[in-house]
């Protein structure tokens, strides 16, 4: 078979360890995993002496010839020419390319492990067939924090891959399972290079039923995400301020029409705060932090908000399974990463809640915007924001990041800055009162949940639709003769939120006139 003849699409690389294999045949596991859409299959045995791994090598050949699939050798060039199969795939600290090629022939299929740009153009400089990103994500044998690039890194090396003019073929590898292929692959395409597949360990190897394992995940590697699906129908969308000031109205009507779940993963001490803003703003609230409850909660056609604000293991372990339900149902996540950079543990649960699963919008402060992007060297003060960035910069790193994870990135302060990546705004309505009151950037998460969860074909509408709504209405409640100071303005500004929706709803827009959003070059 010749090497661009290989569909890389699901990846096969074998574990025979009892955890995973228990006491079943790898060949049985092989073959069916084959039958379900596997279409590249790597034996890769840290354990066995040579005579094993050459009598397992030619039982999996003769299975892999029968479907017409590639069987490769992990690291053993020895082992490969014993078996007779397409090749061999090497490490970096494995035999030399050259050398694998020199042993192997021109014909042989060779794939290299790459965790950095400079190892991926060696590689294809090299002659190397394909590519294995990764680590992507950590897993049980794969711990080491300098190999785990996550899909920015993928998406780097991809780039550079595309800039070079190489068109080696391309697959990930490292943490890959059924809750998060699908993103995985939407996150790591770079604009000029995309993966050809990825690849498998326990996905496949542990499944009860290989076979339909195997289908479940080609399907979801063919089939493209929810958040990554073209909407022809829609129309263009706006790249104009005073368009979107105008759309927020329609966000805004259609919340009030539909009721929209806002299911809210928050601390106890603004859970009563966000339940009442999300009925001052249409929507229907549910407090639930019991992550089992959202498979159920993600059919009612809501969204979710997961706020950091209390990290613990269960709550962790929560969010993920809430996280990855509404996922699947094709629900919008709202992240809001609550004093991200204030400890060693936060940072890590950042990280954690990043891996498991897509956010359609991350909303922070400028400390945790930042702790999001990775810097490792900034630690707040608590939940409080502080500011280190000038207005560009703030501008550019929401930017980056929306670009980054192909998402909506709001981060708060005096002024905000919005971003999908392409299209990025400023807004600088708000009252100095919402900075006086514990929990109102929570809630605001809690609004733009309402939003996005009826907006979701231009989320970045949608969620600044929340926020002219939230600010604009702390303005007009700050402003009232009633508000003494920051708790008489919590109950004026439900107030205000309620009467916003309702006069909108009759057609009056008067309250957008003091919008005060700006597109940023």
């Amino acid at each position: 078979m010749s090497a661009r003849d290989v569909d890389y699409s699901l990846y096969l690389v074998t574990d025979s360890t009892p955890a995973i294999l228990g006491d079943r045949d790898i060949a049985w596991v092989v073959e069916e995993a084959i039958k379900g859409g596997v279409g590249c299959v790597q034996l890769r045995d840290k354990t066995s002496d040579t005579a094993q791994l050459v009598a397992i090598g030619r039982r999996l050949r003769s299975v892999t010839l029968r479907y017409g699939v590639p069987l490769l050798i992990n690291d053993r060039v020895d082992v490969a020419l014993a078996v007779g199969c397409e090749g061999v795939h090497i490490g970096q600290d494995d035999m030399e390319l050259s050398t694998a090629r020199h042993l192997l022939g021109p014909r042989a299929i060779i794939g290299v492990t790459v965790s950095t740009v400079g190892q991926a153009l060696r590689a294809c400089e090299g002659g190397a067939d394909y590519l294995g990103i990764g680590t992507v994500y950590a897993t049980p044998t794969k711990t080491n924090t300098k190999d785990i690039i996550g899909t920015a890194g993928v998406r780097n090396i991809l780039q550079e891959v595309a800039h070079a003019g190489q068109t080696v073929r391309t697959v990930c590898i490292g943490g890959i399972n059924e809750s998060n292929v699908a993103r995985v692959l939407f996150q790591s395409a770079a604009p000029s290079k995309s993966l050809d597949g990825v690849a498998l360990v326990s996905a496949i190897m542990a499944a009860p039923d290989p076979e339909a394992a195997a289908h479940k995940l080609l399907h979801l590697v063919k089939r493209p995400p929810h958040f990554g699906r073209p909407t022809a129908e829609s129309p263009p969308r706006p790249v104009d301020a005073l368009q979107i000031v105008a759309s927020a109205a329609d966000i805004i009507t259609a919340i009030h029409k539909t009721t929209p779940l806002s299911h809210n993963m928050t601390n106890l001490v603004v859970q009563n705060f966000a339940a009442n803003l999300a009925l001052a703003v249409g929507a229907s609230p549910i407090m639930s932090s019991y992550g089992q409850e959202a498979a159920d909660l993600c059919k009612l056609g809501g969204s979710l908000v997961i706020n950091m604000g209390t990290v613990t293991p269960d709550g962790l372990a929560n969010y993920l399974e809430a996280l990855r339900a509404y996922n699947q149902a094709g629900r919008p996540v709202v992240f809001d990463p609550v004093g991200a950079g204030a400890t060693a543990v936060r940072r890590a649960a950042v990280k954690t809640i990043m891996a498991g699963g897509y956010l359609d919008v991350i909303k922070g402060n400028e400390g945790e915007i930042l702790t999001v992007f990775g810097d490792e060297k900034l630690q707040q003060r608590g939940v409080d924001s502080s500011s280190t960035l000038n207005a560009e910069q703030k501008a550019e790193l929401v930017q980056k990041l929306a670009a980054r994870e192909k998402t909506i990135v709001i981060m708060t302060g005096p002024t905000d800055f919005i971003s999908d990546g392409q299209r990025t705004f400023s807004l600088e309505n708000g009252h100095r009162y919402l900075g006086e009151v514990t929990g109102t950037g929570c809630v605001l998460s809690t609004a733009i949940s309402a939003a996005v969860a009826v907006g979701s074909e231009d989320k970045l509408v949608a969620a600044i639709a929340a926020m002219l709504h939230f600010e604009i209405a702390a303005e007009v409640a700050a402003s009232r003769s009633d508000v003494r100071g920051p708790g008489t303005f919590v109950a004026a500004f439900l107030d205000e939120l309620y009467n916003i929706r309702q006069a909108t709803v009759g057609g009056d827009l008067a309250w957008l006139r003091g919008a005060k959003l700006s597109r940023v070059p």
